[in-house]
C-alpha cells in the first residue's frame, strides 16, 4: 500500500474510518481490519469508540509502530484547557502515548483561533502528537491557520468524493503541498450504486464503491478513509488498491456533478462559494 510520507507524515493512503461504530462491533471491525492489513486508523473524540478502537489496537497484535492512528478533538472543546484534557483522555482510551496525527474535527464560530493552533503545536513539541491538523476548515479559515499564523499543520480532512470537489480548497492544499484525507468517500452510501460508477466498475471486474476509492487512491497525496463494521466490505474497500482507471473512467467521473455535500451539520462553517 502506498504510505504518503510528507510533513512528518508516515499515513497509508487507505485507512479504516470508525465513526458510528461503536462497542464490541466497533472493536471487531478494527481487529478485522488489522488482520486484512489495514495500518491506517481513524477515530475522534465526538465518536465515542477511542477505547473500543484501542482494545482492538491492543488485540490485533500489530506493533504500534506500524499504524498510523489518528484522532480529533470536538469544536466544543478548543479552548487550551481542554483541548489538552481532551488529547490526555483520547491516549488513555487509545491506550498509546502518542497519536500519530492530532486535529481539530470541526472549527468553531468562537474560538480563538491563535490559541487553538499555538495548542496543537505545544502538543506536538510535547511528543503527544506526531503531527496536527485541522478538518473541515474552508479555504479562508485554513488560510489563516497557515499562511497568518504559520501553523505547521501536516495535512487537512474533509469531504471529498466523486460527487464533491471543493475546488477552492482543493487548489490552497495543492498550492501549499499539504496532503489530504477525504472523508465519507462513498458520500454516506450515495455511490454504491451510482450508474457511471457501476458502468466503470464492469470495464475492471469491481463495485462502484471500489471505483471510487481507487478514484481518490490515484490521486497525489490523498488518503481516504472509508468505513465499515462487515469484513466483507473491509475487503472490498482493501481490493479497490488494484483498481486502475484509465482516462475514459476519468472523464465519466469528472463529468459527474460535484456539488453534493453529504456533511453539513447546524454548526458547520462558512463554506467556501464555489465549494
Amino acid at each position: 500500500m502506498e504510505t504518503i510520507t510528507k510533513n512528518g507524515l508516515r499515513m497509508p493512503k487507505l485507512g479504516l474510518g470508525t465513526w458510528r461504530m461503536t462497542g464490541a462491533v466497533c472493536q471487531a471491525a478494527v481487529e478485522a481490519g488489522l488482520a486484512m492489513g489495514y495500518r491506517h486508523v481513524d477515530t475522534g473524540q465526538m465518536y465515542a469508540n477511542e477505547a473500543e478502537v484501542g482494545a482492538g489496537i491492543a488485540a490485533s497484535g500489530v506493533a504500534r509502530a506500524d499504524l498510523h492512528v489518528t484522532t480529533k478533538v470536538w469544536w466544543e472543546n478548543l479552548a487550551p484547557d481542554r483541548m489538552r484534557a481532551a488529547m490526555d483522555d483520547s491516549l488513555r482510551m487509545l491506550r498509546t502515548d502518542y497519536v500519530d496525527l492530532f486535529m481539530i474535527h470541526w472549527p468553531s464560530r468562537e474560538m480563538d483561533l491563535p490559541a487553538a493552533m499555538a495548542t496543537l503545536v505545544k502538543l506536538r513539541e510535547e511528543g503527544k502528537a506526531r503531527t496536527i491538523g485541522v478538518a473541515n476548515f474552508p479555504t479562508a479559515l485554513l488560510r489563516r491557520a497557515v499562511d497568518e499564523l504559520r501553523t505547521p499543520l501536516a495535512c487537512c480532512q474533509f469531504e471529498y468524493h466523486a460527487t464533491l470537489r471543493q475546488p477552492a480548497l482543493l487548489e490552497f492544499m495543492r498550492g501549499h503541498d499539504l496532503p489530504i484525507i477525504a472523508y465519507s468517500p462513498l458520500a454516506k452510501g450515495a455511490l454504491v450504486e451510482d450508474p457511471v460508477l457501476t458502468a466503470i466498475g464492469r470495464k475492471h471486474d469491481a463495485t462502484a464503491s471500489q471505483v471510487a476509492i481507487a478514484w481518490l487512491l490515484e490521486q497525489r497525496d490523498v488518503s481516504t478513509i472509508p468505513k465499515s463494521t462487515r469484513p466483507e466490505r473491509l475487503r472490498e474497500n482493501m481490493e479497490a488498491l488494484r483498481v486502475r482507471l484509465d482516462d475514459a473512467d476519468r472523464a465519466a467521473i469528472a463529468a459527474m456533478p460535484k456539488d453534493r455535500r453529504v456533511a453539513n451539520p447546524p454548526f458547520h462553517p462558512e463554506w467556501d462559494a464555489a465549494g
